[in-house]
Order: structure tokens, then sequence, then C-alpha cells
């Protein structure tokens, strides 16, 4: 069969059934990329004969006979299609991964279309931008700026991947073919607890193609948590590679390694398994009663409590809360409820390992390659100079690569058949096997003095972290931080993660807060209606403020520097944009009009120990090369690092030359999450900057016989007083005494200051169907000083779009045997382009950030007030109070029928 692809003709045969999305990618053009294999997301889409089709339900052989155009063909880096340079310049992006697809898309578009953006997208989905990038890129509104030289930090600079994200030529994890490669598949547990009786893969080892079966027996029986941090036990070890009990459905049974991914799925069918069931257990607070299913052994040094199911339990106080609720006027107790959300980035999880010259290759989709490099090296006894782990760009992450769940397999599969091996998860693998957000169930119970003067707070978390540890501990210990953002003498906080027989939570944007925010945010609004107070003014009038503790569970020393009332403007931005708003319904009738507000605060550094090493190096061709090990996944840390590096260089962005996320090339760093990769690795990159500054100065200084003081960098050369030396010329005088100007700084993430976010809604809810419509939508921010603004704003607005889905779409459904019902795009609805209002950005400058240049980072923090803020809009629009999520149609109809507000519908 022939077939013409960017105007070049291959003669080949697809394989029987074959997708076109496959076929394309075995030919090589990787700007077609995976996200659902189900039509959902568009990240595949191409042309036919110049129309737009998503090639993963597309067959292959349809394409014969018609020109086929992919991003690859659409434009190159020097000749970009007109829609190219417009996703690039407004920037249209941020991890890039749907980039392709929403670009071929819409360069297809008439006017008619771009003016109805919601139905002309519906078949596109980004989950990192909030969409409002896109429409910009779309419409030709260019946000990208130009900086001079040193003037890079607080200038809107564009991405250095911007040219390759655009032409789909940048590399994602999947985006390469090396030769011999084997394919890795997975053996799931249909059963929510059983026992492995045995284990037969002859079945199996005789489908052609097929070269190993692992089991639970051919693992290296070693324990570790896929959980990333630096100090590993802050996390409990309790998982292995494979096990011989599986605690939930979905769970790794066997691996299965053949020469094509059909041949190793058809290997997973044919593995027959014996198992004995045993007893499951679905909720926490049946998990801790006396009786329940054990999912644990009781010698498990890393378990609290393994006979009532408790992974960790928290109890600290300040004061006597009994004290504190017996001097209240108004007491209001209330139990909130988050469910699990799915972090839904489109590219999924994956790994391809490989042994060259004798050392273990990994390349990975991770948000941490040090750490991941650390528990290979425990799980396959390997030195530190026998591995090396590494990312290309990373297709989202939200903290669902914060762990390691396909490096191990991998890496396994590769040492053991000394063949290149790739083990790439499905997106139904991603629903049922990957980590979702915790779900908490939280009892809050508020004591006040009649003028709204708090005396008493104390909260109840249970946390589900699932079958196993993972950030457990952690995130329960983060929702403690839900009791510090209020003054109150007496406080009490109980915290318990406990087991189940679910998928095992883990980390997702908010880590561990955003659930307690739903909670204290919804109760402190119900409080202030009991106390008939405005919920804004309760807010204010207990507010933590400079001088006050805020570390609110224990009375002992912290490393937090809060001298600012960012917090305070905050809510007051927000107040004065919702006032000067306007009120109009929406078409037709049965419409109820509310507003709310939410706020929260965050720490800028994570309180476990999070370090980075930054390198930079002037050379020969006068471009600094900046090396640091964070990852780029959307946050946009690498603009940042080039923007301070050149800030500090005396520079513009093109003559930095940024080297990343690979454990060869990088120093040590612990991961892009919890907003460090700003806060921490910035610093490293500004004091490795000024490092290598100083030794250029001072070099020039001793070679002019200028004092250093009068001496500075610029653009390509050193002024020393009167004299004008070009930089070439000191590099050539160094490199003849054999000195480089290259310079290693370390930094870490301690002290922490803190960022505070308001949110702030109008809606309209209607009275018959329970829809939301969100009219308005506003967060204020303390951002301190602003290394990017286009970049403060995208990471704001997709943190908002990510809190309205876990708010009002999302619905991870578990069936009563423990298994997820709707592992799809299609049925687990992340938002789409017609469900996310625009929303306006307020900025406050505060001034007690220790980040670099007094920066802080924005994208962990933002999503956290988004949730309760919808809920108490729901509340002042109709009087129903949800305290459990998602807040959707049916669940707001009932709650309507049952309870018809009392005020008139427009």
């Amino acid at each position: 069969m022939t077939y013409v692809v960017n105007g070049r003709r291959f003669d080949e045969e697809p394989g029987p059934g074959q997708c076109l999305r496959t076929f394309l990618r075995s030919l090589g053009h990787y700007g077609v990329k995976k996200g659902c294999d189900a039509g959902d997301c568009g990240a595949c889409t191409v042309w036919l004969d110049g129309n737009p089709v998503h090639s993963c339900i597309t067959p292959a052989f349809r394409a014969e006979g018609v020109e086929v155009t992919t991003i690859e063909g659409l434009g190159s880096p020097g000749q970009l299609h007109p829609m190219q340079r417009q996703f690039r310049d407004a920037p249209g992006f941020q991890c890039g991964f749907c980039t392709a697809g929403m670009i071929m898309t819409s360069a297809t578009f008439t006017e008619a279309q771009k003016a109805d953006l919601p139905r002309a997208l519906k078949g596109n989905l980004c989950r990192c931008t909030g969409y409002r990038a896109i429409e910009d890129a779309v419409k030709g509104v260019v946000g990208v700026e130009t900086a001079g030289p040193g003037k890079a930090v607080g200038t809107s600079v564009g991405a250095p991947a911007g040219d390759d994200v655009v032409t789909g030529r940048a590399e994602f994890t999947m985006d390469t073919d090396v030769h011999g490669m084997l394919h890795l598949k997975v053996v799931h547990s249909p059963h929510a607890h059983a026992r492995i009786v045995s284990i037969d893969k002859s079945a199996a080892l005789a489908v052609p193609g097929v070269h190993r079966v692992y089991t639970w027996e051919d693992v290296p029986r070693k324990r570790f948590s896929t959980a990333i941090h630096t100090d590993h036990l802050v996390d409990p070890d309790d998982t292995y590679i494979l096990d011989d009990t599986v605690r939930f459905v979905g769970q790794r049974v066997a691996a299965v390694v053949a020469d094509t991914v059909g041949a190793a799925e058809e290997g997973c069918r044919r593995v027959e398994v014996e198992y004995e069931e045993l007893p499951a257990v679905f909720d926490p607070e049946a998990a801790m009663a006396d009786g329940a299913p054990q999912l644990h052994a009781t010698d498990d040094p890393f378990v609290r409590d393994a006979v009532h199911n408790i992974l960790l339990e928290i109890h600290s106080h300040i004061g006597d809360v009994d004290t504190g609720f017996a001097e209240a006027d108004v007491i209001h107790e209330g139990t909130y409820s988050s469910p699990r959300v799915q972090h839904a980035h489109l590219e999924t999880h994956g790994s391809i390992a490989w042994v060259e010259n004798g050392r273990l290759n990994v390349r990975t989709s991770s948000q941490s390659p040090s750490i991941a490099k650390i528990k290979l090296s425990h799980l396959f006894a390997l030195r530190p100079d026998q591995l090396r782990v590494f990312c290309k760009r990373v297709g989202g992450g939200f903290g669902g690569k914060q762990e390691v769940i396909s490096e191990d397999l991998a890496a396994l599969a590769a040492l053991d058949t000394g063949r290149p091996v790739c083990f790439e998860y499905t997106r139904e693998e991603e629903f049922t096997t990957a980590s979702p957000r915790h779900p908490m169930t939280l009892t809050v119970r508020l004591g006040a003095k009649a003028d709204g003067t708090l005396t008493a707070f104390q909260v109840r978390n249970v946390s589900n972290t699932g079958a196993y540890g993972n950030h457990g501990g952690e995130t329960l210990y983060a929702g403690g931080a839900a009791v510090m953002i209020y003054r109150c003498p007496n406080k009490k906080y109980d915290g318990f993660s406990v087991y189940t027989n679910t998928v095992p939570s883990g980390a997702l944007r908010g880590y561990g807060m955003t659930q307690p925010a739903f909670a204290v945010e919804s109760a402190m609004d119900e409080l202030a209606r009991s106390l008939h107070l405005d919920p804004l003014e309760l807010r204010r009038r207990n507010i933590v403020r400079p001088g006050d503790p805020l570390v609110a569970l224990h009375d002992g020393p912290d490393d937090v520097m809060f001298n600012e009332d960012g917090l305070g403007k905050c809510i007051d931005l927000v107040d004065h944009a919702l006032a000067r708003t306007g009120n109009e319904p929406p078409p037709g009738s049965g419409w109820l009009m509310g507003s709310g507000v939410a706020s929260s605060l965050h720490e800028t550094a994570p309180p476990t120990e999070h370090i980075s090493e930054a390198w930079v190096t002037l050379g020969d061709d006068l471009v600094y090369e900046l090396a640091v090990g964070t990852v780029e996944f959307g946050e946009g840390t690498s603009t940042a690092h080039v923007q301070i590096a050149a800030g500090q260089l005396g520079t513009t962005p093109s003559r930095i030359r940024l080297v990343q996320s690979d454990t060869d090339r990088t120093g040590f760093d612990t991961g892009a999450f919890a907003s460090a990769g700003l806060f921490v690795a910035g610093n490293a990159v500004l004091r490795a900057a000024n490092a290598v500054r100083d030794r250029i100065l001072e070099f020039a200084a001793a070679h002019t016989g200028v004092h250093v003081v009068m001496c500075s960098l610029g653009d390509g050369e050193v002024v020393c007083g009167d004299q004008h030396v070009p930089l070439a010329e000191l590099v050539a005088l160094a490199r003849a005494r054999g000195i480089r100007f290259t310079a290693a700084r370390k930094a870490y993430g301690s002290p922490r200051s803190v960022v505070s976010n308001t949110q702030g809604f109008k809606i309209a809810v209607h009275q018959v169907t329970g829809e939301i419509r969100i009219l308005y939508s506003v967060q204020a921010t303390d951002a301190a000083v602003v290394i990017n603004p286009a970049q403060v704003r995208g990471q704001v607005e997709g943190g908002v779009a990510q809190g309205i889905g876990f708010a009002l779409t999302e619905n991870y459904q578990v069936d009563a045997g423990g298994a997820m019902a709707n592992p799809n795009l299609r049925n687990y609805r992340i938002p789409t382009y017609a469900d996310v209002p625009r929303t306006e950005l307020l900025l406050v400058k505060s001034a007690d950030s220790l980040g670099p240049m007094g920066s802080k980072g924005m994208a962990e923090c933002c999503v956290n007030p988004v949730a309760p803020a919808l809920a108490n809009a729901l509340h002042d629009a109709t009087g129903v109070r949800c305290r459990a999520l998602p807040l959707t149609p049916e669940r707001i109809y009932s709650r309507l029928r049952d309870n018809r507000p009392l005020r008139t519908a427009h």
C-alpha cells in the first residue's frame, strides 16, 4: 500500500486493524500523540486531504490514496504555519502535549468557527491552560514579549522550547524508537483482595513473540514506596514490584514482555492465575473498626496500627477546644467529603529502559528523575554510576508523576533480557492503577462569639490512602495546614490515614490541602450565616496576620516566614471585584443567582527536605549553559530559570542553553512539585549565575587593573571603568590559563514563605435542571515578584479550570467490588473549552518571599479555594448546602426538589 505523508511517499503495509495514529508514529511522525486512543482528547489530530480527523479512531488503511498532513508537515521552525506562530506567540500551551492536535484542528477553522470556539474545540482537550491561552492563540492575540539584555525578569518571554512544541519536534517520553525494543504489558487483578495461589505462564510463553513473563517470584523481594520525597522515611515502604497478595482491583499481578504490544497483550490474556479471595473493605471508617479485614501484616514496621488498617494518625492541639466551645455563642458542625480525583494528564505514565556499556538507562515520564534513580538503585542493587535516569519534555504531571510506578518493571525487564523495553500505560490503566487524589471526609466544628471571633476550631480528617501508603502520611500532615489560616486560641486536629482495598491514592495539585480547604471554607461560610455576618467580614476578623503563629498544630518553632498580610489584601481585592461586576442572569427563566468566596494559604516549599543544584558554564561559543535537574511539564520552570540566569548574567534568554532533568548531565534535584521548581531550583539557578558572574568580573578586573566594583557584566562584554572588554577575549585568555567560567550552587527548601489565594465566583443555578453556569470568576494571589506575567496568569487559570472540574464534572465512580466504573475521558469528564470561564487574575505584590529575586511559585496553591467558593456560591443562590463533591446537576436538583429556595428565580 502507498501512503503520502507530509508530501513524502511511503510504501508500507499497516497491521490488521491498525489505527492511523500508531501507523504514523511507526513512520517517525511523533507529533501525533496518544492521549486516549478513544477519540476523546484530540491530541492525535491529523489531516486527511485537509480535513482534521482523530487518527486514533481512524483505520490506517483509510489514509491510502489521500494526502496525510501531521504537525511536522504543517510548518518548520524556520517557516511556521500562521497558526503555529500564533500558538507560539500567545503562548497557547503549557506542557505542550495537546498542542499539535489543537493546532491541527484550529488551522482549519473558518471565521464562523473561530466565533464559536466552544463548539469548534469540543473534540480537543487541554488539562493545563484553562483554555484562555488557546483562545488567544486561535484569535491571534500576542502575549510573548522580547527581553533586552539583563531585563528578562518581569517580562513575558516565550518558552525555550516554543518552536519545537508548535512544530511537533519537542520530544516527549515515548517519542523515540530504540532498535530492538520490546514491549511490556501487565496482568491486573480482578479482585479487590486476594492471595495468589498459583500462576501458570506456559500458555503466555507459547504466544509468538513473547519473551518473558514475570511474577512475584521473579522480582527482587524488596519493600519500597512509590512516593517521591528526598527523605524516604516520610513514606511507608509497604510495596513490592510484584506481590503474592493483591489488595485492589487493578493491582499488578504479572508482566509480559514481547516483541509487540499486541503480542504482550495476548500473552497477558493467556496468563492463568488462581486466586484465593479474601474479605475486602472499601470504606475507611469501616476499615478502622474492630474485626475489619486486615490489609497489611501486624509486623509491618511502617504501619501505625495494622489491625485497624491505620497507616498514620495525628493528634495535635493548642489550647482547649472544650473550653472554647463552652465560651462560644454559636457553634457550627458539619461533615464534608471530597472524592477521588484523577490527574488526567494527557501523556500517560511510561518508561523506556535499556542497558548500554553496562549501565542501565531509563527514559521516563517523571517529576523527579533524581529520586527515581535512588529508588531503582535500591531495588536492583545498582551503584549510582551504573544507572542514568532522565526525562525529555513531560506531558503534564500535577503530582501524578511524583511516583515511581512504570520505571521499575521496565528496568527489571531491560536488565534481565538485555534488550530495550518500553512500558507505556493505557488511559484505562491511568484511571484504574495510577494514584488519584485521596478521598477525605472531614468533620469541622467551629465555635464563635456573637461578633464572629473564633473561640474553638476542631477538625477530624479521615483520609482513604487506598491499598498502599504512597503519599498517605504527608498529605495527612499537609491537611493540618487547613487550620492555620484562621486565628483561634483553641484548636484541635485529629487525622487518620487509612488503608482500604481501593486504588492507592497519591499526590495531586494542592497536595492534601484541597480537600480540607473545601471543608473549612464551607464551614466558615455556614458559620457566617449563622452569625448573620457577611462571609468575607467573618474571614477578615479571623485570618492570621503577621506576628500570629502560623503553624497551628504545635507551639514549637518553625521555618516559615510570614511578615505581610497578603491574605487580607487578596480578600479585599476579590470583594471589590465582585462588587463591580454585573449580575445579569443567563437567557431564559428559572435561574437563581449567587456569589461565593473562599481562601487558602500555602507554604512555598514542602516541610520535607527539598534540594536542588544548578550548574552554569560560559562556553567558548559565548552561550551560557544552565544545567538544572528540574523537569519541565508545563509548570514553566524552564522559562523562569532561563530568565533568572539571563537577568543575573546581563544577557538575553537566547544566550542561555538549558540542560535539564538528566542525572548524567545535571546535579541532584528533589523534583518539580509543591511549587519548589521555582522556589528552590530557582534559588539554585540564581546563586550559580551570580557565582559565574562574579568569577568573570574578578577575572576581568585582574586583566584590566580596574577594581572589581567598577566592573559590570553586559551582553557580550565586560565594562571595567571606561574599558569595554569583549567576552570572547576574556574567555580565550581564561582558556589559555586553564580557567573555566563555571560554578555549581545548591539551594534548600528552608526557610519558607507563604502564598495566599482568594477565589470568587458569581454563578447562576437553574432551579429545574440543577445546572450551574459560572458568570464570573476572579482569583487574587500574593505573587510577590513576578518572573513571567504570562506564565503566572496561565498557571492560575489552569489551576482554576482544574478546580472547576474537580468541583463540578469529575466523578470517579467505584462499583461495589472496588473497581472504577468509568475509566475513560468520555465518562470521567474533565472540563472542555465550553466549561471554563475566563478568570480575572489580581496580583498582590508582597515583599515577604524568600524565593529567587523575591518570587513565589503559583502553580500548586491556586486550585485550593475553587471548590469551596463554588459550593458557597451555590448556597448563596439556592439556600442549598452541598457538603459532598462533585456538585453535579442531579445532586443539586434533588436538593432543590427537597428544599425549595424562598427567593424568586429570574
